[in-house]
């Protein structure tokens, strides 16, 4: 991942406010998951971007804004890389559109042609958009406030463990998860959801290896993937879905959703998002 520093990625970027779809930058997953067959996946879901900061002019010259969200399939060939990502929203804001119609049938075309998929995109009016993530957390146990011994700060599967052979259905979340960026080197911070039906999982272990990313240098969407990897290896669910949400940066929101049956995570905003 390390060479991603030596593309413009990894420099200083000048912001253009002008129209520029040739800022967004694909990176095939493959390259993540070492794997290039998208027919033998061990999961299913979608990464679920949320733009604060959309703006573009209409015909008479005055600012519009929008929240706009993307939802781009986990099997797609490419992911679009964050940084880019901002950079490509951030140049309509001098640009004229005649309607949100427009704006929104040109995010699809651009986005599902980097992305090798076709992306789903949904721009509302600031009016529409209160109650389509509502702040909330699922019903489910925070499991923080353990007295644990943290050791380990890079990933190691071999902290997960099952604590019984009693199949439970539960939902576990930890707000302490914590990777960095494998261009720029910032801190990504999120919150994590494990949702499983199984042998019960070890909360105490669990909890180191969330713990365990926090000096891992990854994309968000490969970390998730991990998690769940690492997860079902370890504990063999029966059920099992992984849902993080991180903090926002230069207005975009990414939160992957890896499931072994869902196709789309639950609606909910963290409250640090």
């Amino acid at each position: 991942m390390s060479d991603y520093r030596f593309t413009e990625l990894g420099k200083e970027s000048s912001y253009s406010d002008s129209y520029d779809s040739s800022l967004l930058c694909p990176i095939a997953r493959a390259v993540a998951r070492q794997s290039d067959d998208l027919n033998k996946l061990p999961f299913i879901g979608v990464d679920l971007w949320t733009g604060y900061e959309l703006s573009w002019l209409n015909l008479d010259g005055l600012p519009q804004i929008a929240i706009v969200e993307f939802i781009i399939a986990c099997d797609s060939q490419f992911i679009v890389e964050s940084k880019s990502f901002k950079l490509y929203l951030n140049s309509f804001i001098q640009t004229k559109f005649s309607s949100m119609e427009a704006v929104h049938n040109l995010l699809v075309k651009d986005l599902s042609a980097a992305t090798g998929t076709v992306v789903e995109v949904l721009v509302y009016e600031i009016s529409e958009y209160q109650g389509i993530q509502p702040i909330s957390e699922p019903q489910g146990l925070c499991i923080d406030q353990q007295s644990v011994l943290i050791d380990a700060y890079s990933p190691d599967s071999n902290l997960l463990k099952a604590s019984s052979d009693k199949v439970v259905d539960e939902t576990l979340y930890s707000h302490l998860l914590k990777t960095n960026c494998p261009v720029t080197d910032q801190p990504d911070w999120a919150s994590v959801y494990i949702f499983y039906k199984g042998p019960k999982i070890d909360r105490e272990g669990l909890l180191q290896y969330i713990v365990s990313y926090r000096q891992h240098q990854d994309f968000h969407e490969q970390c998730v993937e991990q998690i769940f990897l690492d997860i079902i290896s370890a504990c063999c669910p029966q059920e099992l879905s992984v849902y993080a949400r991180y903090l926002r940066r230069g207005g975009l929101d990414i939160n992957p959703f890896r499931s072994t049956h869902l196709n789309r995570p639950p609606l909910f905003r963290q409250v640090r998002q």
